[in-house]
């Protein structure tokens, strides 16, 4: 049986249920993973899918100063590994190109990676193309197996190009998960790219809602419910859309729920204060998964007014919209990276501008004011989520390519 590592930049996160429905799926379908984590967890709870999950979970050491005796240890039993040397090579000229504390880190991470990988391992995947496919790289080559990446969102926007064309070179294959991503990668490392859409696994979310109450913002005894998860960080647009929803005329009713955690939450609480809004808004902060789903069947319509950060990050295609899709949930989103390949503006959702609080303003009323469109655009993108967007379909390339893990070791 095959025996996969996974390197994972954290682990359990409730912001990437798309790698843990993965790691669930690879596993039933007959993957034997062991999964290791660059970084210890911080949220507060797990979704029930992260107890479904068999695979062992190991911390490398998140700083190397936190453990030098393991790092040590690690160093002393990498260097003795065939592919040492060359790893070594490799992450001078690394370092060279990006002298920072990080590198180093990568490399000790590494070491203590390779050191106390089982010999039953036959393989190496990374999710994302960053810190945890530096770490990956290395390891790999120290033991001379093959490895894998997946790319998802700020891993492709901030990384630099040279680094990305050497890992992708030296990887055995890559997958990420939007066009605009792989419009990104494809050129770096012509076909050894391919585009696998994460999908959902609809088996676990349920049929949604027969018929959802006709709100329509006239009655402040029954405001429409507008919902957004998403963590509080800048390339969420939460700053645009407080803007927006401070905008709205005073006589229309309405509620903003928001899920999710993030190092700008207390300042977007503030901000709300500020624009008179703090009244109509609810903070609920991380919930797990069965809570969220719970918020989008009980919501009137859906929000994310992503946008690209000054660093260059920005979403790829958030699992939230699918999500809230696969409720039925009407959806207003911006025309950001991967976005635009799931909503087809007027059709399965509304699309505005980012960094426009203007636009959305509008969208966000034409919504609130009309159950008819929000009931059409919501059934409209449930199909759309169940005709192209499954996890089946992106699984099934996952399982080819790691069906070819022998032969690939075998040419290395």
């Amino acid at each position: 049986m095959q025996k996969v590592a996974v390197v994972l930049k954290g682990y359990p996160r409730l912001s990437e249920t798309f790698i843990a429905q993965e790691i669930r799926a690879l596993e039933e379908a007959g993957l034997n993973l062991s999964l290791y984590s660059l970084r210890h967890p911080t949220d507060p709870a797990v979704h029930p899918i992260h107890r479904e999950i068999e695979a062992t979970v190991s911390y490398l050491p998140e700083y190397l100063h936190s453990e030098p005796l393991r790092v040590l240890r690690g160093w002393w039993r990498a260097r003795r590994l065939p592919g040492y040397g060359a790893v070594m090579r490799r992450f001078l000229r690394d370092l060279r190109r990006d002298f920072t504390i990080n590198r180093l880190r990568r490399l000790g991470q590494a070491c203590v990676l390779a050191a106390e990988l089982p010999e039953s391992i036959t393989w190496l995947y990374a999710h994302f193309l960053h810190t945890p496919a530096s770490v990956t790289r290395y390891a790999a080559l120290m033991h001379n197996l093959p490895w894998s990446v997946s790319a998802h969102a700020k891993d492709i926007w901030t990384t630099p190009d040279w680094e990305k064309k050497e890992k992708l070179s030296e990887a055995a294959w890559a997958v990420t998960c939007t066009a605009a991503g792989l419009s990104d990668l494809a050129p770096l490392a012509p076909g050894r790219v391919s585009l696998v859409y994460h999908g959902l696994d609809l088996a676990r979310f349920p049929a949604p809602p027969a018929q959802r109450p006709g709100r329509d913002g006239r009655d402040p005894a029954d405001p429409v419910v507008l919902l957004s998860v998403g963590r509080a960080v800048e390339k969420k647009g939460y700053d645009d859309l407080l803007s927006a929803l401070a905008s709205l005329p005073e006589d229309l009713h309405w509620r903003f729920v928001h899920i999710g955690g993030g190092e700008l939450l207390a300042p977007m609480k503030t901000r709300a204060e500020q624009l008179g809004l703090a009244e109509r808004v609810t903070w609920l902060g991380p919930q797990p998964q069965d809570s969220v789903l719970s918020h989008y069947r009980a919501a009137d319509l859906f929000v994310l007014a992503s946008r690209v950060a000054e660093s260059g990050d920005r979403d790829g295609l958030p699992n939230v919209l699918m999500e809230a899709q696969s409720q039925a949930l009407p959806c207003i989103a911006t025309e950001v990276s991967g976005i635009p390949e799931l909503i087809e503006p007027d059709r399965t959702g509304l699309l505005v501008p980012p960094q426009d609080p203007a636009r959305l303003a509008e969208a966000i009323q034409s919504l609130v004011c009309s159950p008819e469109l929000r009931a059409r655009l919501g059934g409209a993108g449930q199909v759309r989520v169940h005709s192209s967007f499954t996890l089946e379909q992106g699984i099934g390339v996952l399982l080819q390519k790691f069906g070819r893990v022998g032969s690939a070791r075998a040419a290395l």
